[in-house]
């Protein structure tokens, strides 16, 4: 596989984002953490990674981060590049997938836990055959690492599962998936909504929880003409991102914990 471009998805929500405005900045990836900013600790991952090429960052104002000395050298390695972001995170995957092509590694500036051991085990377990892959992690695994967390679930017959906002577009096929992404994307949060998006046999074996996690699969590949396979990342800290202010009292808690460890 060539290098990889890794794209930080940090655009925030039309209106602005309560978390910025109660931080005093502009965007949730401006929001410090243990020293750095939420948009470097991600960089700082990627930077780590020998796969990655070079990072992209999607952000409305790229202004905001040009006093960031977690983007350039020496404290990163990698170039960076600056661009405003699309309408919506689908969005502007699309339009850095049609400027960069593939393999697109995608993640999130509001993932400051992002760590080079889950990028490795997600890049080597994704499937040499998989045109787009995603990250997932056990609700079991969720709760071991972080017993108060309030995170959104998909239910299957298996288990249930919440995103890791970590995502690999590796062949040309995966502009399907990103297509079907922008489809769903308003549902991200109602799960069986979005499951309805999908058919309602599917909704209903989804809310039976009889759907296997394959089916599912097999369903996205149909829709989306692309082969869709995910990874388990069993570190269930791989799950927590910031969305609420329960959510950054508990990365700097458990930040905090790690630089005790």
């Amino acid at each position: 596989m060539k290098a990889l471009t890794a794209l930080v998805l940090a655009g925030t929500r039309a209106g602005g984002d309560p978390l910025a405005a109660a931080a005093g900045v502009s965007h949730k990836a401006l929001i410090a953490i243990a020293g750095l900013t939420m948009i470097e600790h991600v960089v700082r991952a990627l930077d780590a990674m020998p796969e990655v090429g070079r990072i992209v960052i999607a952000i409305e104002r790229p202004e905001v981060l040009d006093a960031l000395p977690g983007l350039r050298e020496p404290s990163c390695r990698r170039p960076v590049s600056v661009i405003a972001a699309a309408e919506g995170p689908s969005a502007s995957v699309a339009s850095v997938l049609a400027r960069e092509g593939v393999p697109l590694l995608v993640t999130t500036a509001d993932h400051a836990l992002l760590r080079p051991e889950w990028l490795r085990t997600f890049l080597d377990a994704t499937p040499s055959d998989a045109d787009a892959t995603v990250a997932l992690a056990n609700r079991r695994n969720v709760v071991a690492a972080a017993p108060d967390t309030r995170r959104t679930y998909l239910r299957f017959a298996e288990g249930e599962y919440s995103g890791c906002n970590l995502f690999l577009l590796r062949r040309p096929a995966a502009n399907g998936a990103v297509d079907l992404w922008r489809q769903l994307e308003t549902e991200r949060k109602r799960p069986l909504r979005m499951m309805l998006r999908l058919g309602i046999r599917f909704a209903l074996r989804y809310g039976l929880g009889r759907l296997r996690l394959d089916q599912a699969l097999a369903r996205l590949e149909r829709l989306s003409g692309a082969r869709v396979a995910f990874v388990e990342l069993t570190d269930g800290r791989a799950a927590i991102d910031v969305d609420k202010p329960e959510d950054l009292e508990l990365v700097r808690r458990l930040m905090a914990g790690a630089d005790r460890d």
